[in-house]
């Protein structure tokens, strides 16, 4: 092996030929790279530039969780995922609730955030008493980037100096809260933080003089924990009616072993963080299907999950009345327009396919389906056991992996 110079220059081609004289690629590998590199005619240019160092295609299944009724809308849900019984999974509970009410999802927020971190040796409490012609300022310089956003019931919705940092004597922070419409929004809310802070130093060293010395700019970042960014979606039903669903279990049998296991999940963390992963596998599929940022959305979430000093589940359940009530909360930064999600073409389709949902709409499916995802887990765990439906894919792969051997 040896240190490659020059090679993000290199054409795709160029590259293959680059693998092969150092690994060295075998003649099967290089024909399996380029094959994958003709399989989106019309599209490859597009796809080659949503990433550095492109030599070929990764191939996903592009599926589809039919009878998905949420808010009383119905809806085909694309899916991309490699993990077997995901969309079977998503596609039973679906099947389940249309007839039982459907998912009921709401918007609790859609707020978004960023940070200005700085250093500075002056007196802050100068700063805070002038810190409202400051934010005039601030707002004022970035009016060029927002304009487009405000037209579109966006902006900034919100700066503020933060006076709980624990780590003030070292740094200080101005946070800054977006709402960024139908757009995930990370390039804008980078270059509004960015643009902010050159104004921020220009107006303390204009405004509280030499002898406050000058202000120093650490970072200006937006933040992908975003707990005001947030949805619900619930599913109710009579528990008699779980009775299609319950196997060998009595429908009251089935509701109080489903509830125990969230209650489970709820008090241990080596169980909360596998039944959150069946929320992500429905809520990921639906990410990666729309090109939006299923990292930014996990490590969020999982935060979320331990924003009372503990990690716990995302979900909640409630028995009464006969009813059984199960319903999923989580922060979902997400958008329909803009980034990837605008020009890769598949993005677009599954967004068609969704009939073309607003930012809000597609918090609620990516909710609902996650919600539905999980359900099917436990409904699982607490019947037939997660091996019976997830090993028959498993071994439908297997014996396809053997056959082509062969």
């Amino acid at each position: 092996m040896q240190l490659i110079k020059g090679f993000s220059k290199l054409n795709k081609t160029e590259k293959i030929e680059v693998l092969k004289r150092v690994i060295p690629l075998n003649d099967h590998q290089t024909s399996l790279l380029k094959s994958f590199i003709d399989n989106i005619p019309g599209s490859a240019s597009i796809i080659e530039n949503l990433s550095e160092n492109y030599i070929s295609n990764y191939v996903l299944p592009f599926s589809i969780a039919p009878n998905f009724k949420i808010n009383d809308k119905w809806y085909f849900v694309p899916m991309v995922t490699e993990e077997s019984s995901v969309v079977a999974a998503a596609a039973y509970s679906a099947k389940f609730w249309c007839e039982h009410g459907g998912f009921k999802a709401e918007i609790m927020g859609t707020k978004k955030a960023g940070q200005i971190y700085f250093t500075w040796k002056g007196n802050i409490e100068k700063l805070q008493v002038i810190f409202p012609l400051l934010k005039e300022k601030l707002l004022f310089c970035v009016k060029h980037l927002t304009a487009n956003m405000e037209k579109r019931g966006g902006g900034i919705t919100g700066i503020k100096l933060n006076r709980e940092n624990k780590h003030k004597s070292e740094y200080y922070i101005i946070d800054v809260e977006f709402e960024t419409a139908d757009s995930m929004g990370a390039n804008l809310i980078n270059s509004c933080l960015e643009v902010m802070g050159t104004e921020l130093t220009s107006f303390i060293k204009n405004n509280l003089g030499e002898n406050e010395g000058e202000a120093e700019i650490i970072m200006a970042i937006l933040s992908n924990l975003t707990p005001d960014c947030l949805v619900e979606s619930q599913i109710d039903c009579d528990i008699n009616e779980l009775s299609q669903i319950s196997g060998n279990l009595s429908p009251e049998q089935f509701a109080a072993k489903f509830s125990m296991a969230v209650k489970i999940a709820r008090e241990n963390v080596s169980r909360a963080v596998t039944h959150n992963k069946g929320i992500f596998n429905g809520i990921d599929a639906v990410l990666l299907a729309t090109a939006n940022d299923f990292r930014a959305v996990e490590a969020c979430g999982h935060a979320y999950a331990a924003r009372n000093g503990k990690y716990t589940i995302l979900t909640d359940i409630e028995i009464s009345d006969n009813r059984f009530r199960y319903k999923l909360r989580i922060p979902l930064s997400l958008g329909t327009v803009g980034g990837a999600t605008s020009v890769h073409p598949m993005a677009r389709s599954a967004l068609q396919l969704m009939q073309n949902p607003s930012a809000r709409e597609l918090m609620q499916i990516a909710a609902s389906v996650g919600l539905a995802s999980n359900f099917a887990a436990i409904r699982s765990l607490i019947t037939d056991g997660i091996q019976k439906g997830h090993m028959r894919l498993h071994l439908s792969n297997t014996l396809a992996r053997t056959k082509e051997l062969k």
